[in-house]
C-alpha cells in the first residue's frame, strides 16, 4: 500500500511542534527569546576588528580613518550585544520580556564596552609572550594573522568579561565558537593572566576553575583538568566548587601533559611532555615523563 508523503510531513510537522511532552521544554517558546548563533558570530568578528583592525575584517586604509572604522564597528557591536544579552536574561531571572531586561542589556553592554582597551592591551601582551618564546615566529602580525591561539584568546577574554557582567549562556557559547575553530578548548570561567603563550594549541583543555597566573606557557594536548567531582545530596557533580588546576607565574607546561585537581603547580615550574600530576609541585620544581622525577633548581641550575 502506498503511503501518502503529505500525510507523513503533516504528521511529522505536528509532533515536532507539540508542546505535549518534556522534550518541549527545550524548544522555542514565544516568551523566551533564544539567543543566536549567527549574531553572536557576527559579533565575535566584530569584536576581533576593533582589537587588531585590519588584521580581522576589512582592511584600514590610513590611520587617519580608524576612528570612523572603529566607530562603526562599536555601534554594530553594541545593538548585537544588547540585543542577544536581552534574550538571555530570562535564564538568569524574571527580567525577559520588560523594559527592565533591556535597560539591563544596555547597562552590560555599556560595562564590557568599556573593557575593550584594557582587553586589548592584555591580548598585546599574549602576542608578545608567543613571540618571544616561539623562533618560529617572524612578526607579531605574523601572530595575529595566523596563530589560532590569539583567535581562541580574544574569544576568552571576551568571554570571560561577559561571564564576570553576570550575563548567562554567551559566554559559553562564545568560547565554543573558538573551539571549534581551533581545538582549543577554555572554558569562560577560568581566570588567566597577562602574557599568556599557547604553542600550536591542538587538544588544550582548560577547565571552569582554572586560575593561571602571569607568563604561563603551555603546548598542544595539555589538560588543566579536574581529577574527580563532588557529589550533591541528589548524587550529581556539584557547581561552583573549584576543582580545576593553580598554575603560578612563570610556568612551562609541555605537550600531553595532565594535571588534575585543585592543586597547585608552583612558579618558575617546568612540566615535562605526557606527566600526569594530581599532587601540588613547589615553586622551582621540573617534572619529567620518566617516573615523574622530580627535582628542584635555583640560580638558573636544573635545565
Amino acid at each position: 500500500m502506498e503511503i501518502k508523503s503529505d500525510s507523513i510531513i503533516e504528521d511529522t510537522i505536528r509532533l515536532l511542534t507539540s508542546l505535549d511532552n518534556a522534550e518541549s521544554q527545550l524548544l522555542f517558546h514565544e516568551e523566551n527569546q533564544l539567543p543566536s548563533i549567527k549574531r553572536l558570530r557576527e559579533a565575535v568578528d566584530i569584536l576581533r576588528s576593533i582589537i587588531f583592525p585590519g588584521y580581522f575584517g576589512e582592511p584600514v586604509s590610513a590611520h587617519s580613518s580608524l576612528p570612523y572604522f572603529l566607530g562603526v564597528r562599536v555601534e554594530k557591536l553594541y545593538g548585537i550585544l544588547v540585543e542577544q544579552i536581552q534574550s538571555v536574561l530570562h535564564l538568569k531571572s524574571a527580567e525577559s520580556g520588560n523594559g527592565k531586561a533591556h535597560e539591563s542589556a544596555e547597562e552590560t553592554t555599556r560595562r564590557f564596552i568599556a573593557t575593550l582597551p584594557n582587553l586589548r592591551r592584555i591580548l598585546l601582551t599574549d602576542v608578545e609572550a608567543i613571540f618571544n618564546g616561539d623562533p618560529a615566529a617572524k612578526s607579531h602580525g605574523e601572530i595575529v594573522f595566523c596563530y589560532p591561539s590569539i583567535r581562541a584568546m580574544i574569544n576568552h577574554r571576551a568571554a570571560h568579561s561577559l561571564l564576570k557582567l553576570g550575563v548567562p549562556l554567551i559566554p559559553r557559547i562564545i568560547s565554543e565558537m573558538s573551539h571549534s575553530e581551533t581545538g582549543i578548548d577554555i572554558h569562560p570561567g577560568a581566570s588567566i593572566g597577562e602574557y599568556f603563550c599557547i604553542d600550536h594549541g591542538t587538544g588544550v583543555v582548560i577547565g571552569e576553575t582554572c586560575i593561571i597566573g602571569n607568563n604561563v606557557r603551555i603546548y598542544q594536548g595539555v589538560t588543566l583538568g579536574a581529577k574527580k567531582f563532588e557529589l550533591d545530596k541528589d548524587g550529581n557533580p556539584a557547581k561552583n566548587i573549584p576543582r580545576h588546576p593553580i598554575i603560578e607565574d612563570n610556568v612551562v607546561i609541555y605537550s600531553n601533559a595532565n594535571i588534575l585537581g585543585r592543586i597547585t603547580i608552583g612558579k618558575n615550574s617546568v612540566i615535562g611532555g605526557s606527566v600526569w600530576i594530581t599532587r601540588s609541585v613547589p615553586s622551582n620544581s621540573r617534572m619529567l615523563q620518566q617516573k615523574a622525577i622530580e627535582s628542584s633548581f635555583t640560580d638558573g641550575l636544573g635545565i
